[in-house]
């Protein structure tokens, strides 16, 4: 599998990158894999030339962090790895009752979310503590936190990194505005700054083409996607039944993909991928990282398998080069919608 730069910095990350989200505890979430059901998918992803790997201290309530670092250092080979993380949500979940307390948490106790200092430093250390490992190489901010001053956390922020807890920092989901305060706030203090953002961004929702992928480009920024695949949906036939417990479950694919226009993207996805003789879901990986696309290309979409045939799949799209004149295709039936996914 290929390589690229995260950004402007040095490191070098492959053009795929395995979330774990789907990865820890099947209490948390119905389709999430248990480790023997992850350990193959993750080795099996190493194989294929994968080096890049994103977590959250919010997934299955840390489980998820805990099997990824077990899954790292059985591999020997942690200085290959690009290891990420993130901070904001609170990391609740009753496993005895099933239950999600993340709504009760926030009302009921202070300081265990956000991005106060006291938060940013408290979670860094619960993370590396559930990794086992001494340092993340990407520390990145879940969400904007409006309770909390821009300075205090890009500060925090940039002391976790002088620490030595985390090599660089990235940001997810926010307003082009906020992340460019952001960035202006480090660079008048000499702090650090961002390298990524992982945003949401797919052939079905591309209202970041707006501001944020032009402010990424002109800064140097990464461009790091979460849902690459709108949650499954381009994988499918319109209209047709889902074909995974995930997709079933998920009220987010739903409440994002359910337009007419949505289904017509999909529908072009499609048509060509049956025209090239390729899956769907080589098709927008494809499209995903094409210098001809609206975007200009992203560096490494965010993916979470359930299996390793659908892993396979998706590492043969970072290989598959799309014409002008398909791109314009597979853009043509968008249609603007209203911001989803910053909260």
């Amino acid at each position: 599998m290929k390589l690229t730069r995260l950004g402007k910095a040095g490191v070098q990350v492959s053009r795929l990158c395995l979330g774990t989200m789907s990865m820890g505890a099947q209490q948390w979430r119905p389709w999430v894999l248990g480790e023997a059901e992850a350990r193959p998918l993750f080795q099996r992803a190493v194989e294929l030339g994968v080096n890049f790997f994103d977590t959250a201290d919010t997934y299955s309530a840390g489980e998820a962090e805990m099997l990824l670092g077990k899954l790292v250092r059985e591999t020997g080979r942690r200085d290959e790895f690009v290891i990420t993380t993130k901070v904001y949500n609170p990391v609740t979940f009753d496993f005895k009752s099933g239950q999600d307390l993340a709504s009760l948490e926030k009302a009921r106790k202070p300081n265990m979310q956000g991005l106060s200092r006291k938060r940013i430093f408290a979670a860094i250390d619960a993370s590396l503590q559930r990794l086992q490992l001494d340092h993340v190489d990407l520390y990145q901010i879940h969400r904007w936190d409006y309770a909390v001053e821009v300075e205090e956390f890009m500060e925090a922020l940039h002391d976790v990194v002088k620490a030595g807890k985390a090599r660089y920092i990235g940001a997810s989901s926010m307003w082009a505005w906020q992340f460019a305060k952001a960035q202006h706030v480090a660079e008048r203090h000499g702090w650090t700054k961002f390298v990524s953002m992982q945003n949401h961004y797919n052939l079905a929702y591309r209202e970041e083409e707006r501001e944020m992928l032009p402010m990424l480009r002109d800064m140097g920024v990464a461009c790091i996607p979460w849902s690459p695949l709108a949650r499954g949906f381009l994988l499918e036939e319109p209209g047709a039944p889902s074909s995974s417990v995930r997709r079933d479950v998920d009220p987010l694919r739903k409440q994002y993909y359910s337009g007419e226009s949505d289904r017509a993207v999909a529908a072009a996805v499609g048509e060509v991928a049956k025209e090239r003789g390729v899956t769907r879901g080589q098709v927008v990986m494809a499209w995903l990282l094409s210098p001809h696309s609206a975007s200009g290309g992203v560096t490494a979409p965010i993916v979470g398998p359930q299996t390793i045939a659908e892993l396979e799949d998706l590492a043969a799209g970072t290989e598959l080069q799309l014409s002008p004149d398909e791109v314009r295709r597979l853009e043509a039936p968008y249609q603007p919608k209203r911001v989803m996914g910053h909260q």
